[in-house]
């Protein structure tokens, strides 16, 4: 446990902030898995509209440097491919 008032207080703002980090992943990752669901679903207007949805979720993120900005890319190329590939 923490030894100092200072370090209790770090602590605690550590719970905190941790305890968002992981909802706004958590968040994230539920709509990637959304595009990814109509994708394999085959609904082109459905997916497009869950990316486009997803992309501002995803960027806030990087904003927050909760994830890193390459993350962020790497994800939305990869869901936007998909998309286009889809006839």
């Amino acid at each position: 446990m923490a030894n100092t008032k200072s370090a209790e207080k770090a602590a605690l703002q550590a719970e905190k902030h941790r305890a968002r980090n992981v909802a706004l992943r958590s968040r994230m990752r539920t709509v990637v898995r959304n595009v990814n669901a109509a994708i394999a679903g085959g609904d082109k207007p459905a997916a497009e509209a869950s990316y486009r949805t997803a992309v501002p979720v995803i960027d806030s993120l990087v904003n927050k440097r909760i994830i890193h900005r390459n993350k962020a890319a790497r994800h939305k190329s990869h869901l936007a491919a998909r998309i286009r590939t889809m006839a």
